[in-house]
């Protein structure tokens, strides 16, 4: 697998430390208020654990799973494919979502939400990629800002493959083109 990475774009020390950073901030923002954590299946995954484990509040989780990806390619078509098992009425929710690319996917799932009567909905997000924004959604937590490169690993995949590294690479363009 490694041999596929051209290089590695976030180190495994860059990751610790700005997500206990986020973590830390999301607990002061939501003290006292018990905030569900919603992820996004199945790139939030690694993201998510080590998020909470710096989230020093009183919190619950839920997942759900989506898509719009077909390959490579978002597709534009958001299709919900696990839904909660909470209700969400007067809760503050944090979305929390591997990468922000397009923006589609999350801005589909916010307004999903919005009609199940939160208290708040926040983004919460690894990596933010503006340069492929096409929906207006913005991450109040996001921890690293990236180029437009195609990322793998800590829980992003390629065809279901280097989510287990344990830092962010760009792929070479090989590998999926």
């Amino acid at each position: 697998m490694k041999n596929d990475i051209e290089r590695v774009l976030i180190s495994e020390e860059e990751l610790r430390a700005k997500v206990s950073a986020a973590g830390e901030r999301i607990s002061r923002d939501f003290e006292g208020k018990n905030p569900l954590f919603i992820g996004v299946l199945k790139g939030c995954f690694i993201f998510m654990a080590d998020l909470l484990r710096y989230v020093s509040i009183p919190c619950s989780m839920d997942f759900m799973a989506v898509s719009s990806y077909s390959g490579t390619t978002s597709t534009g078509a958001v299709k919900i494919t696990k839904d909660l098992s909470e209700d969400i009425a007067g809760r503050h929710v944090i979305i929390v979502e591997d990468i922000l690319d397009s923006g589609v996917t999350l801005n589909y799932l916010k307004q999903f939400l919005e009609q199940r009567n939160p208290a708040s909905i926040h983004i919460a997000t690894l990596m933010d990629k503006p340069a492929r924004r096409k929906a207006p959604v913005y991450a109040e937590y996001s921890c690293f800002e990236i180029p437009d490169a195609f990322v793998v690993g800590y829980g992003l995949d390629y065809n279901e493959r280097y989510r287990n590294l344990p830092y962010i690479g760009v792929l070479k363009p090989a590998v999926y083109e």
